[in-house]
């Protein structure tokens, strides 16, 4: 199949005009060395932008195998594949300043933030950004699976995949020279392209987790960073169920990894007493306790213009959990979100997201959830279905 053939099927516009606007333009592709930034940057070359790619490098390895260079020299392969020039950058201790920094304060308070926001916020649409500008770029590429379209942050159109979750804190006037081409098709389209082109990435493992983390365990690298108590485990009681690593280590809705055993369902994490070192568990993974009809937020940010309040629209308190009807409040500097359903371990310092049908209009960190349905001596609904599970 002819590329103006395959990008007709995939959906992209291939008149001549578009064409030859596209031919006037420089895209510079973040290349993570990843097979979604991979087909980015094959779709934009097929596309007829002028094409850069770049590597960025932001964590500096102290200590084991360098990822970083496993990662620059597939990201090498597939530019040279595509007869591309592509350019490495070291943006770690921006990273380490803007990202880290915060990254550890949160975990130092006894909460379990998602760095991968402040990322995409402050280094890849800010940072990346403006040295994709001194290469004469018109605009940035990245593998994210999401859209715009005309200043707004659309979702994916592979909904499995949808990125915009982590993507709602950038600024829409950001986005208008931002282009996500891998959001335009499914993830198994992307991976059939990258076979087809024959690309040094096609079968690479998707990475996952944290990314200065990498496969390491997760305790000892942070326990690189941060003094941790061990406290105990406690039931809602308060009697004690076996010794924790530190409050740091467990999040809300948590089952894996408590080492707490015995007679019954398996447990969760249901609350975290900080200030004592204790980390409440329930048994089942629809105990009351798990589940609030709501949530208090702070420091909101819109896409575009903030909206009318009350607001009524769909949002989801983690990446992977389908949107959910809810009414938005604001009050003072808060935002008040009431859900038509109760939702499943809401969780502090993670980032509640907003959308109307497709569009993701923004998103607040969470502060603190409504009292529990074991606080309020209430029953979930019956039956539970289209209750927010937290996998």
């Amino acid at each position: 199949m002819d590329p103006k053939s395959l990008l007709s099927e995939l959906g992209f516009d291939v008149t001549d005009v578009a064409f030859n606007e596209r031919a006037q333009k420089t895209v510079v592709v973040g290349m993570s060395g990843g097979v979604d930034s991979s087909v980015s940057a094959l779709l934009i070359k097929l596309l007829g932008y002028k094409t850069i790619g770049v590597f960025m490098k932001n964590w500096e390895e102290e200590s084991g195998e360098c990822t970083a260079e496993v990662d620059w020299r597939d990201a090498k392969r597939v530019a040279g594949e595509l007869d591309i020039p592509i350019y490495s950058v070291n943006f770690s201790q921006q990273y380490r300043d803007q990202v880290f920094a915060t990254f550890l304060k949160e975990y130092k308070e006894g909460h379990t933030p998602n760095p991968d926001i402040l990322c995409n916020r402050e280094i890849k649409f800010k940072v990346f950004s403006d040295y994709s500008k001194m290469l004469g770029a018109d605009f940035v590429a990245t593998g994210h699976y999401c859209r715009t379209k005309n200043g707004e942050l659309l979702k994916g159109v592979d909904a499995s995949k949808d990125q915009s979750y982590f993507l709602h804190a950038i600024e829409g006037s950001v986005l208008k020279s931002v282009l996500f081409p891998v959001g335009e098709i499914p993830k198994k389209k992307v991976r059939e392209l990258a076979a087809m082109f024959k690309l040094a990435t096609s079968e690479k493992k998707d990475s996952t987790g944290v990314c200065f983390i990498g496969e390491r365990d997760f305790k000892e690298f942070l326990s690189q960073y941060i003094e941790t108590t061990k406290g105990e485990f406690v039931d809602l009681k308060g009697a004690r169920l076996g010794p924790h690593d530190g409050v740091c280590f467990y999040t809300l809705g948590q089952r894996k990894g408590l080492g707490v055993g015995g007679p019954g369902e398996p447990w969760f994490v249901a609350k975290k007493h900080i200030a004592k070192n204790e980390v409440v568990l329930v048994q089942g993974e629809d105990h009351p306790a798990l589940f609030s009809d709501g949530l208090e937020a702070i420091e909101a940010t819109w896409i575009k213009d903030e909206p009318t309040f009350p607001l009524r629209c769909t949002a989801k308190v983690r990446y992977r959990q389908q949107d959910r009807p809810c009414l938005v409040e604001k009050v003072g500097e808060k935002l008040v979100v009431r859900f038509d359903e109760p939702q499943r371990a809401i969780t502090p310092r993670q980032s509640v997201v907003f959308y109307q049908d497709e569009v993701c209009l923004g998103g607040a960190v969470i502060l603190e959830a409504m009292p529990s349905y074991f606080d309020l001596g209430k029953s979930l609904p019956a039956p539970a279905e289209g209750l927010a599970s937290n996998p």
